[in-house]
């Protein structure tokens, strides 16, 4: 069995880096999900009936947890993305 021996200063110190590295964690976890103004953002577009073609044709995937809010997969879009990029010459 080892046994570490930390300064109170030091052991407060890393309690501290991994709170806030679960913090980042849980962050990017909710982050999953973008609204539509940061969807047409990622993808270049100006028209909200453009992300809506693109999901009519299961392009991107979203969720529509109330009525008139639709958040959209970032995966998905940076999916899309990629799927349609163009190599150059």
């Amino acid at each position: 069995m080892k046994i570490i021996c930390l300064q109170e200063d030091a052991f407060y110190e890393l309690f501290e880096k991994v709170i806030s590295r679960l913090e980042l964690k849980r962050d990017e976890e909710a982050r999953k999900w973008v609204s539509d103004e940061q969807a047409m953002d990622m993808l270049g577009v100006t028209s909200k009936t453009t992300l809506q073609r693109l999901r009519d044709n299961g392009e991107i995937e979203f969720t529509q947890p109330m009525k008139k809010v639709i958040q959209y997969n970032k995966e998905s879009i940076l999916a899309y993305l990629e799927k349609h990029k163009r190599k150059t010459y």
